[in-house]
């Protein structure tokens, strides 16, 4: 097992035993792993099985009232955990909601208006989708403060953390001005960590135009890596003029397998892509990235780009990111990629890390991050008849596990660490409640 450290800095960091013969959510069973936490122990309260020693706290739940008046909105999904400056922590929380929404939602969302909103109905109130922000006292273990913190966007699903402290929020939706708009939507969004009230929503279209997923920021190089909740989706890289300015504009990329055009990582018809083996790749640049047709993906596809199913949660892990493509592989269970950025000497690589074939052990993988023992934490994002979504642990050599399992019909969402590893956050999708969850987390 790798430490949290190991994870973080080393670049061999989860992967290395991957051409063991391992490196896929395997017919191991579940108790392999038992002896790492233990088994899941029931809940009394039927909202979350943790396994011993891990207790949680609900921190914040749909309707509370905000110190700016508003109460908590409904659909909470990814999310970003950030360090301030005295030491509290500030958790920024998208909330995927559409204009059809709006009845459902808190008496103070239905009627708020701001001129800070990106988009509005026309009777002035802002779109119901956007962020807020928590404030929360490690030490009391309190929120201290929360507000909405930017409004009129839609579908805010997840998202990503950049090293200059703020949080990319992304719509997945590609609205047009019309009945419910009266904007287009499907840009990414910049929240700072450290705002204390509402910011401006201001589009960045140089990112592009699609139903975005999530994002996560190279450290070293400001690119920008991109998901897309399609399933002809691609995998996008935003090179931005300025480190760490994007509304200064950049330039949008697609990944292509180096020499085969128009691969499909999906594996759905044909085994194309293999565990365990890396592939070299390369990137198409995407003309009019902000165009008013949804056709950017099959524009890049015609360039070269190749195609994931249902690109979603991503993760960086210093040299290489992770992410998940949710219903990709021959069950259509779900994909975990790695991708690794070429140093001067090398090419870039992508591998297939992870191909379900058993829903027991991994399930429609969504939002991930990484646990401080070194493994992948990932929600699970399927909808049955009985409820049966987990946050799946997957340790190096790619098998999976139940660390946790939900009670509610409903998704777990926005998993994140606090910087220093000793809480984790995470939500329950709808309705929202924001959980923080202790334990042993070092141990491996």
């Amino acid at each position: 097992m790798f430490t949290r450290r190991q994870f973080l800095v080393g670049s061999l960091a989860f992967g290395g035993l991957t051409a063991s013969g391992y490196g896929k959510a395997s017919s191991f069973p579940q108790s392999i792993f038992s002896d790492l936490y233990g088994p899941l122990i029931p809940d009394p309260q039927k909202r979350l099985d943790l396994p011993k020693g891990f207790t949680y706290q609900v921190i914040s739940s749909l309707g509370d009232m905000m110190s700016d008046g508003l109460q908590v909105p409904d659909r909470a999904d990814g999310m970003g955990c950030f360090a301030l400056a005295d030491g509290q922590l500030a958790l920024v929380r998208n909330h995927e909601l559409q204009p059809e929404h709006i009845k459902k939602q808190p008496a103070t969302i239905q009627k708020h208006k701001t001129e800070l909103a990106y988009d509005t109905f026309e009777s002035g109130v802002t779109l119901p989708g956007g962020t807020t922000t928590l404030v929360f006292d490690p030490k009391s273990q309190k929120v201290t403060h929360s507000f909405k913190s930017i409004s009129g966007t839609v579908r805010n699903c997840a998202g990503g953390i950049t090293p200059w402290n703020s949080w990319l929020t992304c719509e997945e939706s590609v609205g047009t001005p019309g009945s419910d708009y009266k904007q287009y939507h499907g840009y990414v969004f910049e929240v700072p960590a450290d705002a204390t009230s509402m910011v401006e929503a201001v589009p960045l279209k140089a990112m592009g135009r699609f139903n975005h997923e999530a994002a996560c920021v190279d450290p070293k190089t400001g690119i920008v890596y991109l998901t897309e909740d399609r399933g002809d989706s691609l995998f996008y890289r935003f090179i931005p003029n300025e480190y760490g300015k994007l509304q200064q504009g950049g330039t949008l990329q697609a990944l292509r397998i180096k020499d085969t055009p128009k691969f499909d990582s999906r594996n759905w018809a044909a085994n194309t892509m293999s565990v365990g083996e890396w592939l070299e790749a390369d990137w198409v640049t995407l003309d009019t990235p902000d165009g008013p047709e949804d056709d950017l993906r099959k524009r890049g596809y015609e360039l070269g780009a190749t195609l994931f199913a249902r690109g979603e949660g991503i993760h960086w892990a210093n040299n290489e990111l992770y992410f998940c493509c949710t219903n990709g592989g021959k069950k259509q269970l779900g994909q975990i990629m790695r991708f690794a950025p070429g140093q001067e000497t090398s090419e870039d690589r992508i591998q297939l890390f992870l191909e379900s074939e058993d829903k027991n052990l991994f399930n429609f993988g969504d939002n991930l991050t990484v646990c401080p023992n070194g493994h992948l934490l990932v929600c699970e994002d399927q909808y049955t008849d009985v409820v049966d979504n987990h946050l799946r642990g997957v340790t190096p050599q790619g098998d999976a596990y139940a660390f946790a399992k939900l009670h509610r019909q409903t998704e777990l969402a926005g998993a994140c660490f606090s910087p220093d590893g000793k809480i984790l956050f995470v939500n329950l999708y709808s309705p929202t409640e924001t959980l923080a969850i202790y334990g042993p987390w070092e141990q491996s």
